[in-house]
């Protein structure tokens, strides 16, 4: 992959790294799932300029209900109830391990021995990771970040078993069953009122936080990857991805003062390593062997 590419990829995991703590600013004042309506309205800004999806639109919102309604009101809520954005940028790639396993269950899909080392490692990081969360962090909170993952995951198999393109385009036009739901569901649990006064005393904060996680995050962020996706293999880019917990620790802990427990550092890295057999495994699977070389004292040398 040429140096530009690179430097892309790694600019998009800042992106995305950073995007914890900029929607935990921006929840202040705002009901979580109406912050969620708000920034998906501000994507479907983006619909008369990207291409829809090759696939029927039930489709396309079937995958939105989990992989942007769920995932994203989901998150939101648990960062409002005291999730700390840093800790929620790691739990939430537990989603790579979830997929492994949804997709074996739902579409019979066979995974290696070293994916299956890496469901492992990271269910038991992830048991770590919520033994050792401290006690500021509240339990639902953890939990409803590991529904979020789940979400995802469901979103990332319906991907794959409806045949629905995935990219920027699924991202702009799964974006239709999020506003509207949301804020029903919103006047449900915070009231009417609470809805009307959020929507109409949005700060700058609030709108800036929106601007970045819209923008940034969703169009600018899935633009240059979907681009990077065109041309190098998955196997080459996916592994990007692992950048993004520590970024958003690193973040958290600049801007928060966030820092991790002894044991969620332990989880966290077992996680981690999980999502990365998960992500990487097949990649080993397929690699060629490498040409041995013998040196002048016997041993051997792999290039």
């Amino acid at each position: 992959m040429p140096l530009k590419d690179v430097l892309a990829a790694t600019l998009v995991m800042l992106v995305w790294g950073m995007n914890f703590v900029v929607i935990d600013r921006g929840l202040v004042g705002v009901p979580p799932l109406v912050f969620v309506a708000v920034r998906f309205a501000v994507v479907l800004l983006a619909l008369p300029f990207v291409a829809r999806p090759r696939a029927p639109l039930r489709k396309v919102l079937a995958v939105g209900v989990f992989m942007s309604l769920g995932q994203f009101g989901l998150l939101y809520t648990a960062l409002a109830v005291g999730m700390p954005p840093g800790l929620a940028s790691l739990v939430l790639q537990a989603q790579a391990v979830v997929t492994v396993a949804l997709a074996a269950l739902v579409l019979g899909e066979r995974p290696l021995r070293v994916q299956l080392a890496g469901v492992g490692l990271g269910v038991v990081g992830l048991g770590v990771v919520a033994v050792g969360r401290g006690g500021h962090v509240p339990a639902v909170a953890l939990v409803l970040c590991v529904l979020a993952a789940v979400s995802w995951a469901t979103g990332n198999v319906l991907v794959r078993r409806l045949g629905v393109p995935g990219g920027l385009g699924l991202t702009v036009w799964s974006a239709l069953v999020v506003p509207v739901p949301l804020l029903a569901l919103a006047c449900v649990v915070d009231g009417p009122a609470a809805v009307g006064h959020a929507l109409t005393h949005l700060s700058l904060v609030n709108w800036l936080s929106t601007a970045y996680t819209a923008v940034l995050a969703s169009l600018v962020g899935y633009g240059i990857w979907n681009r990077l996706l065109e041309h190098h293999p998955a196997s080459d880019v996916a592994p990007f991805t692992l950048l993004v917990p520590p970024v958003g620790i690193a973040t958290a802990w600049l801007a928060d003062g966030e820092v991790p427990t002894a044991l969620v550092v332990t989880g966290g890295v077992l996680l981690v390593a999980g999502v990365a057999l998960v992500t990487l495994g097949p990649r080993w699977r397929r690699r060629p062997a490498a040409p041995v070389e013998v040196s002048a004292g016997g041993s051997h040398a792999v290039r």
